[in-house]
């Protein structure tokens, strides 16, 4: 039997097996009901390896052992393959989720933050920058608004898939108001401002870059200076 590369490949990806194992459950499934001998020959595993292999993918449910003797192993239909995984993801991910929230409230959580003031105390707290991902853009925004104290500015292009728009949720902006947070926020075009970016209470900016990623920076005096330009835009329009 002869199993295609891009296959091996693609198969070993998306279930997260290795290669002996990639090749073992094709061969299976190839063959429905096999004993390890017949695996190993189908598959090129060495026979020393198959037999561990295949415990291994039954562990995983990829496989259950057929009763009797000799020892024969039955493959699993994909879609309850994939089925599985699903929940396993799913209550991986929940587990995480509760082992997160746990970890706010901990000892260690105390014990990260108190490193954290600690080892940024050397530096020059009032003028720090750095680069967000795409990915973590989001979270970031509403870390930021969360720490608001009296004003959030925001700025985006409707055109595009406008990276604060989470700000418009009716529920997050209840809380700014509760707090006493003053919020604005307004495209691009209505402002006459090429850029998208959001200001924290003067002090705090987020800068979005064409390819999705942001620069964040903590300066008072840049962040004064676009408030300004947004008030004068504001008015002006």
């Amino acid at each position: 039997m002869i199993l295609k590369n891009e296959l091996v490949k693609k198969i070993k990806e998306y279930f997260g097996l290795n290669i002996y194992e990639t090749k073992v459950w094709l061969a299976l499934l190839a063959k429905g009901v096999a004993s390890a001998g017949e695996i190993a020959e189908l598959s090129g595993v060495p026979r020393s390896r198959t037999y561990d292999v295949l415990e291994s993918l039954e562990k995983q449910g990829f496989a259950i052992q057929k009763l009797g003797k000799p020892v024969r192993y039955i493959a699993l239909k994909p879609a309850a393959v994939i089925e599985k995984l699903k929940n396993d993801a799913l209550r991986e991910a929940e587990e995480r989720k509760n082992m997160l929230s746990r970890l706010s409230i901990s000892n260690e959580y105390k014990e990260l933050e108190l490193l954290h003031k600690t080892g940024i105390s050397p530096t020059r707290y009032s003028e720090l920058s750095g680069f967000v991902k795409s990915n973590a853009i989001s979270a970031y925004i509403r870390e930021l608004v969360n720490g608001a104290e009296k004003e959030v500015i925001a700025i985006g292009s409707k055109e595009k898939t406008n990276p604060f728009s989470c700000l418009l949720e009716p529920q997050l902006q209840k809380k700014l108001r509760q707090r006493g947070v003053i919020l604005k926020i307004d495209d691009t075009k209505k402002v006459g401002v090429d850029a998208q970016f959001l200001v924290v209470d003067g002090k705090q900016l987020l800068f979005m870059l064409a390819d999705g990623n942001g620069i964040w920076i903590k300066s008072e005096i840049v962040g004064q200076a676009l408030k300004q330009l947004f008030e004068f835009a504001w008015q002006a329009r």
